[in-house]
């Protein structure tokens, strides 16, 4: 089927715009985080709860019972309407995003997952629709920019080292697998982005609490330990099964296109090392002694393992998934 040489253009142009206001909503949050409060009131209160279970309920400390006051109307200052309108321009770029991606295919007349440029660009995607859930929950707006950091990075790589014009898939791809078993690996890959930067900021918080002297200008801002393990985990939570689902499904594929369920490919092996690391991590944070910052440890582990095979894995190495833009 003939490309849509118009839609594939507007679709690079809404990918760029999309980039640059990721930028401004990322320096919009980062002004928010130096001199705004939005979301650090409750953190001294924070701290008499804590978790039991493995993600379960919360209970309160003995001292928890007394009500705490009310706290007294607040005038929302400058730093906190800036970071209004980040979250307002992350709003508008995810939309944009989301746009590029449609266009892309209407332009290939397929699944706009079928190289490499794309699959990153739908795995970006998915990250931000994935914080804005979580900044909805959590008053952790103020941390938009450490999240966007990395999401910015990565898109101008795939906009650069990795774009591919628009063309058809090989007959490998041209299969219904195209649609479950990337989509969802695009989702479990994107979403697990979230709890790997919630779990940096969370050793940085930790360091902080245990010694006031350690980033004593940074550490504060940040939201209570509690807060930002509950993010990881239950973010982490949500992400695995999609993940383990995706996982399986390639395996499936595997076996209908290349006559073995599982051969070692680079980006076969290093997802499913990544798997091992997450349910590792679960599997951790649901026993006593191996919570917080061992935890914390293994989900970064699995944050970089991910971020390795997105992208590092397409560049440096060369494997059956090789093929039309795709590692």
């Amino acid at each position: 089927m003939e490309i849509n040489e118009t839609f594939s253009q507007y679709s690079d142009w809404f990918y760029t715009t999309t980039v640059a206001i990721y930028v401004l909503a990322l320096l919009f949050s980062l002004f928010e985080q130096a001199f705004g409060a939005k979301g650090r009131r409750a953190t001294e209160r924070s701290r008499q709860r804590v978790l039991v279970g493995a993600g379960g309920p919360d209970a309160e400390l003995e001292d928890a019972d007394t009500p705490a006051p009310p706290e007294p109307p607040r005038e929302v200052g400058r730093p906190e309407r800036i970071g209004r309108m980040g979250a307002a321009l992350l709003v508008l770029g995810a939309l944009l995003q989301l746009t590029a991606i449609v266009l892309r295919g209407l332009a290939v007349h397929r699944a706009p997952w079928g190289n490499m440029y794309e699959y990153g660009m739908a795995v970006t995607f998915i990250t931000v629709v994935a914080w804005l859930i979580v900044i909805k929950k959590f008053p952790v707006r103020h941390l938009t920019g450490f999240l966007l950091l990395p999401v910015v990075i990565l898109m101008f790589i795939n906009g650069t080292m990795l774009y591919t014009v628009a063309a058809p898939v090989v007959p490998a791809l041209q299969s219904y697998w195209l649609y479950i078993h990337v989509s969802a690996a695009i989702i479990g890959s994107g979403v697990f982005l979230v709890p790997g930067v919630a779990s940096v900021l969370y050793l940085f918080r930790t360091a902080y609490d245990k010694d006031s002297a350690r980033f004593p200008k940074f550490g504060p801002k940040l939201p209570a330990a509690d807060v930002l393990d509950r993010i990881s985990y239950r973010v982490t939570i949500v992400a695995f099964p999609i993940f383990t689902f995706g996982v399986l499904c390639g395996a499936v594929w595997a076996e209908a296109a290349w006559g073995r369920f599982w051969g070692w490919d680079p980006k076969e092996t290093v997802a499913f090392i990544a798997w091992v690391i997450y349910a590792a991590y679960l599997h951790s944070r649901a026993t006593a002694g191996w919570r917080g910052t061992r935890a914390a440890v293994i989900n970064i582990v699995g944050f970089a393992a991910t971020i390795f095979n997105l992208f590092f894995v397409n560049l440096v190495t060369a494997g059956l998934h090789s093929y039309a833009g795709v590692n």
